[in-house]
């Protein structure tokens, strides 16, 4: 009976109310015609639901998005085929896509009545202003009767998503960083000192091990000269993402999540482009180990693209997996938000002697609106990066203390700003 009530347009339901209506009347006043006006009133909407039940709305739904990953705000096509598997013709329908929200609003059209095994073509289009893997589907069709009186409602459940990707920001190279090949500089030249087989040395340039000067050619020439491998190898970077809720504040595009993943895609990209081996680490609960580790841009991006908050269990995970991935020496970026004592000790630990870190500390509480406390560390503290406040002081005071390049983060701040406030602040060596 609900259902059936449910189905019910506006008319049919007055004309079921007007039966009813004239069929007491006639009865009251012994009015017989008026009582068959009525019960033909009340009639037509049930008759015209039962009669729209014979058709079956079963179709078969078929999406493609051109393309099927995205950026922020690009727009894209998705082509839909519906058909018909049924062995009679379907009725005419009224469909309306269900997308997310943030994919616009829902498209709506009307589908031509199909004869059994045909099928139909649509295309839509849809603009997605926030990254993430957004759904496509199910869609809803609907199905009127003839005079307008019942409304059938059903639903395709096949769905599909777009990936929209993180936003990737131009950064600039930074003195701090050095190049990801050993090879950079001038031509190197040849020597043989004492027997020893001959080997590539050159100068030395900011970014070199320490541990690969060769101290008989220093000696020799007056200046800092460095051994090179015959084959450049790439200097490794590890970029570390703290996703945990307790980490972060504000929702939506405007909450620091959105800052960190765009940081992280723009660090990937840049550091990838320099040359560097790039060791993207983010939390990952389905993982045995709980992190998860991308070493390319593709894959890296759509990491970051479907990455939502984590549960707060600490980032030991992380930073374990971190430090297996830096024990060799190389080049730190860690997004992170405030962290107890241990892990923020254990966090200091990552970069090894020589090797540059980078360290963009969430300022929570200005992102969830609040005013941010000044901390000592703003104040001159070592490593301290200019052009922001430094954040957190559990955080901040350990990383800057440890040699760290430190910059606190809070909504004003652009990330290609901070990268360069962070990156050029100081002449940091990295190791191989």
């Amino acid at each position: 009976m609900r259902r059936f009530r449910d189905s019910l347009t506006t008319r049919g339901a007055a004309f079921l109310a007007s039966g009813i209506v004239l069929v007491l009347a006639g009865l009251a006043l012994g009015q017989h015609d008026l009582s068959r006006i009525g019960t033909a009133l009340g009639a037509l909407p049930i008759l015209s639901g039962l009669l729209g039940r014979r058709h079956d709305l079963d179709l078969v739904v078929d999406r493609e998005a051109q393309p099927s990953r995205v950026t922020i705000d690009q727009p894209a096509v998705v082509q839909m085929t519906l058909s018909n598997p049924s062995t009679t013709r379907s009725p005419m329908l009224f469909a309306e896509e269900h997308l997310d929200y943030s994919l616009g609003d829902r498209p709506r059209f009307v589908l031509p009545s199909l004869a059994a095994g045909g099928s139909t073509h649509v295309e839509y289009a849809v603009r997605a202003h926030a990254r993430g893997a957004h759904r496509l589907g199910p869609l809803g069709v609907r199905v009127q009767d003839p005079f307008g009186l019942t409304l059938r409602h059903a639903s395709v459940s096949t769905h599909d998503e777009l990936l929209v990707l993180p936003r990737v920001v131009a950064l600039a190279d930074g003195r701090a960083l050095g190049r990801g090949l050993g090879s950079e500089g001038s031509v190197p030249h040849r020597v043989a000192l004492h027997g020893e087989d001959d080997q590539s040395i050159r100068e030395y340039r900011d970014g070199d091990d320490l541990r690969r000067i060769h101290w008989p050619a220093t000696a020799r020439t007056g200046e800092l000269m460095v051994r090179q491998e015959d084959r450049p190898a790439k200097r490794r970077a590890v970029v570390l993402l703290d996703t945990r809720a307790q980490a972060h504040g504000g929702k939506g595009p405007s909450g620091s999540l959105e800052w960190a993943v765009t940081m992280a895609a723009s660090a990937l990209a840049h550091l990838l482009e320099m040359g560097f081996a790039v060791h993207l680490l983010t939390p990952d609960g389905e993982s045995e180990s709980g992190v998860r580790e991308d070493t390319d841009l593709d894959r890296g991006l759509e990491t970051l693209a479907r990455t939502v908050h984590s549960e707060d269990k600490g980032i030991g995970s992380l930073l374990h997996a971190a430090s297996a991935a830096t024990a060799q020496g190389g080049l730190v970026v860690a997004i992170v938000g405030a962290v107890d004592d241990d892990a923020s000790r254990a966090l200091a630990s990552l970069r090894q002697p020589g090797g540059p870190g980078l360290a963009f500390v969430i300022n929570a509480a200005s992102f969830g609106g609040r005013t941010a406390t000044p901390t000592a560390a703003s104040s001159g503290a070592p490593g301290a990066a200019p052009g922001g406040d430094v954040g957190p002081p559990a955080t901040t005071a350990s990383l800057a203390g440890a040699g760290w390049s430190v910059l606190s983060v809070d909504p004003q701040l652009g990330v290609a700003d901070a990268w360069a406030a962070a990156a050029g602040s100081r002449s940091l060596v990295g190791a191989r």
